[in-house]
């Protein structure tokens, strides 16, 4: 049985997510458990999550990018209280930012999924787009 659609497919930030994930190499876009992943072969990032607090209770994030995050920025991003814990993933080095919640803004998502997509994309990938950055710079 497939999990229900857990988004609002014209939630503005979506499209804005969308727009940036699947401008990357070899991006694609898959609803996997009701809500969108973006992957490289990989999951680099996704739209929505859960935060399971210590009492065992669940808080819904729906409108937040979950990502990759560098081991040497976690305890940052760990004091930082516009970051949270996300259900299932956290274990593994990722954290979640509520898109609706204050502070969140555009250009921060974009570095937090570039970091992200650069620690979990392959090699080819991560040339395609060096290429496309040198391309950019150069013109």
């Amino acid at each position: 049985m497939p999990h229900p659609i857990q988004f609002d497919d014209d939630d503005p930030w979506l499209a804005r997510l969308r727009a940036l994930a699947l401008a990357y190499p070899r991006a694609e876009e898959v609803v996997s458990h009701g809500r969108p992943t973006f992957r490289v072969g990989k999951i680099f990032c996704l739209f929505g999550s859960e935060q399971k607090q210590p009492d065992g209770t669940r808080v819904p994030h729906p409108a937040a990018v979950v990502v990759k995050v560098d081991p040497a920025e976690l305890p940052a991003l760990d004091e930082d209280p516009r970051f949270f814990l996300p259900r299932y993933w956290a274990s593994f080095g990722w954290r979640g930012l509520d898109l609706d919640g204050p502070g969140a803004d555009a250009g921060e998502v974009a570095e937090l999924v570039d970091a992200s997509y650069r620690l979990v994309a392959p090699r080819r990938a991560l040339a395609e787009l060096e290429e496309r950055t040198r391309k950019g710079s150069a013109g």
